[in-house]
């Protein structure tokens, strides 16, 4: 791995490469920079570099980044969401990826509404069915929009999904044109209230795939940061 800088523009390239095959623009993938362990230096690092979207897996790592951080940066929570931790985010974030139960929906809705806004989610979608991942059924989003449409403080804009880890790329073609389709399959339902325009699929392994298949956010932490560090717990 060279340096952020250094990383940052190969994956930048990447991007373009990838959206250029799939006859996309560039700017049509926003490429969230996975902060998930790495420290307040190291991060605004990458956001001097111009990336100032940020993708946080737990609630405490946005509580403990947001003040240093400062008002110039845009988080999204893509990692599981516990109902009891909604309402330390719902105005720190400006999008949560992972919404797969109508409870969670229901406590961001009510969250969101006490502080007058509306909060941009995506649906998380399980979409190869593997039981360590949460996430809606492929067959069950169209049921689940139609109870999100319901609640007036949560704004659907799109799918999200978490791929299998594979050593090729390649493998998660097939769930990532799913994805695809699914997204243009549930806005030819025109279910009142969602219109979706979002797809966050593709991580640091396979972003390049996901994008030439329409992925409009791609999840990138290793390729920026290099390997995560976990400290060992006493």
């Amino acid at each position: 791995m060279g340096t952020i800088q250094q990383n940052i523009a190969e994956v930048e390239k990447r991007v373009a490469d990838a959206a250029a095959r799939a006859g996309r623009k560039p700017e049509d993938v926003l490429l969230l920079a996975v902060s998930k362990t790495k420290p307040v230096e190291v991060i605004k690092e990458a956001v001097a570099c111009g990336l100032t979207s940020l993708g946080e897996n737990k609630v405490q790592e946005i509580m403990e980044k947001y003040e240093p951080m400062g008002p110039d940066v845009h988080w999204h929570l893509i990692g599981h969401l516990q109902t009891n931790k909604v309402k330390y985010i719902i105005d720190k974030v400006d999008m949560i990826h992972s919404v797969e139960s109508l409870r969670l929906a229901e406590e961001i809705n009510k969250r969101a509404a006490a502080k007058d806004l509306v909060m941009d989610v995506l649906v998380e979608v399980n979409m190869a069915d593997e039981e360590s991942k949460f996430g809606v059924k492929p067959e069950e989003v169209e049921a689940f929009l139609h109870d999100l449409s319901q609640l007036p403080n949560i704004r659907v804009r799109g799918l999200m999904t978490v791929a299998p880890f594979v050593e090729n790329p390649e493998e998660n073609r097939v769930y990532f044109r799913k994805m695809r389709e699914l997204l243009v399959d549930m806005n030819g339902k025109k279910i009142d209230n969602i219109n979706m325009d979002t797809l966050s699929m593709g991580m640091t392994g396979d972003y390049e795939v996901a994008i030439e298949e329409g992925a409009t956010i791609v999840r990138v932490g290793t390729g920026i940061f290099g390997e995560r560090f976990y400290p060992n717990k006493a």
